[in-house]
C-alpha cells in the first residue's frame, strides 16, 4: 500500500492574508482548532490575495518578534529585571502578518510519497508541510498525524 500526502493531510486549516494585522493572527492562533489527534493547531498558513501560499505564521514566529530587537544580537547576556512587557507589546501591535511570518515555505504535492514526507520532516525539523496542488493549498500534513498514521499501521491498530 502506497501512502501519500493526500492520505494523511488535514483538509481543514486556518489561513490569513499577509497584509492582515498581527493582532488578528494572534487571536486566530489562540482560538486554534483541535485536530482529531488531540493536538491544537499552533500556526496559520499565510496567503496573498490570490490564495497562493506566501508564508507560515507560528507561535514561535510571534514570540521571536515580540522580544526586544537587541536579543537578536546579544543573546542571553541582557538583563530584563526592570523592563515592562507592555512596551514590547506596544511596539509589536503595529506589525502585519507579513512582517512576522516565516518565508519561503516548504511544501509538498498531494501525491508525494509518505517516506519523502517523513524524510523532509525529520531532516528539516518540520512540524507541518502544506500540501499545494495547482498553486492552491489543499491541506496540511502535520507531524503528529504522520506519526499516528504510521504507528497505527505498524502496530495494526484500527
Amino acid at each position: 500500500m502506497k501512502l501519500t500526502a493526500k492520505d494523511v493531510m488535514v483538509k481543514e486549516f486556518d489561513t490569513i492574508q499577509a497584509d492582515a494585522p498581527i493582532e488578528t493572527a494572534v487571536r486566530l492562533i489562540l482560538k486554534g482548532k483541535l485536530r482529531a489527534t488531540g493536538y491544537k493547531t499552533v500556526s496559520i498558513l499565510v496567503t496573498d490575495h490570490f490564495g497562493h501560499l506566501v508564508g507560515v505564521l507560528s507561535m514561535v514566529d510571534i514570540l521571536y518578534h515580540l522580544r526586544p530587537p537587541i536579543l537578536h544580537y546579544m543573546g542571553d547576556s541582557v538583563s530584563f529585571e526592570n523592563q515592562e512587557l507592555e512596551s514590547y507589546i506596544r511596539r509589536f501591535k503595529g506589525l502585519t502578518v507579513e512582517q512576522v511570518m516565516s518565508s519561503p515555505v516548504r511544501y509538498v504535492g498531494p501525491d508525494d510519497d509518505m517516506m519523502m514526507l517523513i524524510d523532509r520532516m525529520v531532516k528539516e525539523k518540520c512540524r507541518r508541510l502544506p500540501v499545494v496542488d495547482n498553486s492552491a493549498v489543499i491541506g496540511v500534513v502535520y507531524l503528529p498525524e504522520v506519526y499516528g498514521h504510521l504507528c497505527k499501521a505498524w502496530l495494526k491498530i484500527v
